[in-house]
């Protein structure tokens, strides 16, 4: 798999399972950047990073339904809107809108950033 088209849809299949943990080790550069609004839009670098921030978000929140959109394109670079309706222990359940923007190089994710509306 090694197609834009491939790696966005692969995406959107383990997002809507929830398998997030799998879609960083499968779909992402081991040099992957993420930023985050979340994070105060500061650069996370490196697979094992974002996969263990993963990991810490998805141990204290339970997923109540997720729906990644369609993709669009433009050149190496492809973007959705996941929605997603969750709840953080000890917060209010939320649902939010985020667009997330992906590039690929040598067909991996090299990085992502999310934009929360």
């Amino acid at each position: 798999m090694n197609s834009i088209p491939e790696i966005a849809n692969r995406l959107a299949s383990l997002c809507n399972e929830h398998k997030f943990v799998e879609a960083y080790s499968e779909l992402f550069s081991e040099h992957a950047e993420s930023i985050d609004p979340i994070y105060k839009n500061e650069p996370l670098k490196g697979l094992p990073h974002l996969v263990d921030r993963e990991k810490q978000f998805l141990s204290v929140t339970e997923i109540h339904d997720i729906k990644v959109s369609e993709p669009l394109f433009a050149g190496n670079f492809f973007t959705v809107v996941i929605s997603m309706d969750f709840t953080v222990t000890n917060q209010s359940r939320k649902k939010i809108e985020e667009l997330c923007v992906y590039k690929v190089e040598n067909g991996k994710i090299v990085s992502q950033q999310f934009f929360i509306g």
